[in-house]
């Protein structure tokens, strides 16, 4: 376990706008830095970071939180694993206790896992190496041109032909058959095990931070039954639907250039880099997803897809070029000369070549869509009606209602088809877009894989819950300043003091599971006789606790209904705390007493269905009692009530 010492250290280290800056493309908006969210496809920035404060807002999603809590919620780190990309970044050594038997037993399966895959990738190198390697996976890569300081980059390797050679020495060094087996680099059956690429150069797939989540492996024999490529298979750790081959050492050049280049392969990727154009990603022979789509997006709207000159190949992507319009990119597209992929046109041309290429033959998705499908459908009205669908049903898509207006009449132009006709299809389609979203819209659920609470569903809360928010809102904000209820005493108590003795004195409970979360810990601390402060809670390793932390102080535009009876043009809700917190501590019981109401009201229909005469009587008197206390909260009497 990481010391809290030495997690101060990473935290105060660690600069929020470079960190996230590297994810999202963020500029400066006066004191804080804005840009699209990575979390909900969006045209407006609504994704904040504020350096002074060390937090981010996403006000699309309502997501936010700390450089620790966005690496978790962007990444899918653990707390751990967040804290040592950080600690790596900024070149802190990292200090950690010694762990119980019991903490070594519960130790977390993913960074087990990443360390098995860290493990493979070193082996690979070091095994190319190895005569065998050199003369089967290293002659393979200078044969495809490939130079020794770019597989030096995307630590390329070679696995043994020997079927068993990796998972024997991955057991000699103590490694565990549960993770091998579940990274998939090792093949149970029958207790046999075997090396799932053995025989094959092999290709690390990195994550955003550099982590090695998988590996794709290209067979070196020629063998009809046996796959060329193979990858790793899903995993807890690896989602090839949520990856993109080479995004990690592009995403710089993506931002530099605000272009992506998106190709098929391992190899189209590599010789690209090594041509010197960097800004390319691979979708590494799978179905383009909207996942990953999301990832470019993260770094630039426009894209441009690299075709080969195989047209059956061609048509069976053209669904990923819809999905590119749906999240609002904007998509060209290039067909290479026949005979080459980008692999083969890399390797003989250099980057001012491929760009000029590139350059002259780029084209529109609507133009391209109709030339290749227009062969199939000339003389033919029922194929051209087909092709006349295709199109708008791609037009239809787009989210952005003016480029919609221009491809429409590039349509009409193309196809020599009425723009009133297009305009009422691609209507037609939208509105059945939008219905099936709708029925297919799943409820979203947020938390953190630190925590064992049930998931609590991230939304607006009721305005039920409101007093419990002010009472939450105000101890964040003010726990720790002077209270003066009594203007002849000075320094009599604290916000903290206050509101946290009336809490425990009346035995009062927060409902919603959240506050009641953040409740606890700030009675910890009070009880520890530590500062209550917002950094604690910004900085909590909880995702949903400082989550909820973020959301309630940057709704600093939204101030508590009981300041604003109080609020002037020369005083701040702090110069008013005296009023504001003893009215917040009379609305939060009085949201109790209306709570017990509703409960009473509830358990007195059921005494009389049951016609329980004396359970009846019970519940009449706590009616009773109950319905003065809340005319006495109405009165704004400030006696303490006792709610039992």
């Amino acid at each position: 376990m990481i010391d809290h010492a030495t997690i101060d250290r990473i935290f105060a280290a660690a600069d929020i706008v470079e960190v996230i800056g590297e994810f999202v493309h963020l500029k400066k908006a006066g004191q804080n830095f804005r840009g699209l969210s990575p979390f909900k496809n969006e045209k407006t920035p609504s994704f904040f970071v504020s350096p002074s404060k060390g937090i981010f807002k996403c006000f699309s999603t309502g997501k936010g939180g700390n450089v620790v809590t966005f690496l978790m919620e962007n990444e899918k780190l653990t707390y751990p694993e967040a804290l040592r990309y950080l600690a790596k970044k900024y070149n802190i050594e990292i200090v950690e206790k010694e762990e119980t038997a019991q903490e070594i037993q519960l130790k977390n399966e993913r960074e087990s896992l990443l360390s098995v895959n860290q493990f493979a990738c070193q082996y690979f190198i070091d095994t190319l190496h190895t005569p065998e390697g050199k003369s089967i996976g290293l002659s393979y890569f200078i044969e495809r041109g490939i130079r020794e300081d770019t597989i030096n980059k995307f630590q390329l390797g070679y696995s043994r032909q020997d079927k068993d050679a990796f998972t024997r020495t991955a057991l000699e060094k103590g490694y565990k058959t549960d993770y091998l087996v579940k990274t998939g680099l090792t093949i149970e059956r029958d207790n046999y095990k075997a090396d799932r690429f053995h025989g094959r150069v092999m290709f690390p797939i990195h994550g955003l931070t550099g982590q090695i989540l998988g590996f794709g492996g290209r067979i070196m024999k020629s063998d009809e039954k046996i796959a060329k490529y193979i990858n790793s298979p899903e995993s807890e750790i690896y989602h090839k639907s949520d990856i993109l081959y080479g995004l990690y050492f592009a995403r710089q050049a993506i931002l530099k250039n605000d272009k992506c280049y998106l190709v098929e392969g391992y190899t189209d990727v590599i010789s690209m880099h090594q041509s010197g154009i960097e800004n390319v990603v691979a979708s590494s022979g799978t179905s383009l997803t909207q996942n990953q789509i999301r990832l470019i997006k993260r770094f630039t709207h426009n894209i441009t897809v690299l075709y080969d000159g195989d047209d059956a190949g061609i048509k069976a992507s053209l669904r990923g070029i819809d999905l590119l319009l749906e999240e609002g990119l904007n998509v060209r597209v290039v067909l290479l000369p026949e005979g080459e992929d980008p692999d083969s046109y890399a390797r003989k041309n250099n980057v001012s070549a491929f760009t000029a290429f590139i350059a002259a033959n780029e084209t529109d998705f609507i133009s391209f869509k109709t030339n290749l499908l227009k062969k199939d459908a000339e003389k033919d009205p029922l194929k051209k009606a087909t092709l006349i669908t295709e199109i708008v049903r791609s037009i239809s898509v787009i989210p952005e209602s003016i480029v919609r207006s221009v491809y429409i009449r590039e349509c009409s132009r193309l196809l020599d088809v009425d723009e009133k006709t297009l305009y009422t299809e691609t209507a037609r389609f939208r509105r059945s877009n939008y219905e099936q979203k709708i029925k297919q819209a799943p409820a979203r659920e947020y938390f953190s894989e630190t925590e064992t609470q049930v998931p609590v569903k991230y939304e607006p809360l009721p305005a039920k819950y409101n007093a419990e928010k002010e009472v939450i809102r105000l101890l964040l904000l003010y726990a720790n300043e002077s209270l003066m209820l009594n203007p002849s005493i000075e320094n009599q108590t604290t916000v903290a003091v206050y509101l946290l003795s009336e809490i425990r004195n009346d035995e009062l409970e927060f409902h919603h599971p959240v506050y009641a979360l953040i409740y606890t810990e700030m009675e910890k601390l009070y009880q520890k006789q530590e500062n209550i402060t917002e950094q604690y809670f910004i900085n909590h390793p909880q995702e949903t606790i400082a989550r909820t932390v973020i959301d309630l102080i940057t709704s600093a535009y939204d101030l508590s209904k009981i300041w604003k009876r109080y609020e002037n043009f020369f005083e701040t809700e702090e110069m008013r705390l005296k009023e504001i917190v003893p009215e917040a501590l009379l609305a939060f019981k009085n949201e109790k007493v209306l709570r017990l109401i509703r409960e009473t009201e509830e358990d007195l229909r059921h005494a009389q269905e049951q016609q329980n005469d004396e359970r009846m009587q019970t519940l009449q008197v706590k009616y009773i009692v109950l319905n003065n206390l809340k005319m006495q909260l109405a009165k704004g009497l400030g006696d303490r009530i006792i709610i039992t």
